[in-house]
């Protein structure tokens, strides 16, 4: 393994995110969101998408392959008004335990110039809130009803930064 983490920059890199969202979703939310909702979310959703929100985003690369990434930025609402925010983190399944989660989270984290940061997760994926707690996030008590398919719980952490 040779884990290179850069800022994406790259049509090929857009891409190789693109298709990290994608699988990373059929995997980890597998038994998590409906299914049915899964199988709407294609590569070609992931793809536009990707190309749409292109900035703030650090990719994984394993010998030239995208493993992984991360997006950041300034917290989504004024009900935080100084925190940033880890948008999103995926990275493929084969290189769970590995160091390219923290490794990733460590590059937004570095980006972000507040007194705290928050990310939202499923309140039913144990495995994230697990890596979360482990980079040092926190509840706070805030849940929000998503609907991906059906009615789901997404909650907020919080990582006051040293």
């Amino acid at each position: 393994m040779n884990i290179e983490i850069k800022k994406m920059q790259s049509d090929e890199e857009i891409k190789g995110k693109a298709y990290v969202h994608w699988k990373s979703w059929q995997d980890a939310y597998k038994g998590i969101v409906n299914q049915d909702f899964l199988n709407s979310l294609t590569l070609e959703k992931c793809e536009e998408r990707a190309f749409k929100w292109p900035e703030n985003t650090f990719v994984a690369k394993d010998n030239g392959k995208i493993v992984g990434f991360s997006c950041y930025g300034k917290y989504r609402s004024e009900e935080l008004s100084n925190t940033g925010e880890i948008f999103a983190i995926y990275i493929l399944e084969d290189y769970y335990g590995t160091g390219v989660g923290q490794a990733l989270m460590q590059a937004g984290l570095g980006e972000l110039d507040y007194p705290q940061v928050a990310v939202w997760v499923l309140k039913d994926n144990i495995r994230a809130i697990k890596f979360y707690e482990k980079c040092g996030f926190r509840f706070d008590g805030r849940e929000e009803e998503l609907t991906l398919g059906t009615p789901i719980v997404e909650v907020r952490m919080i990582k006051d930064k040293e």
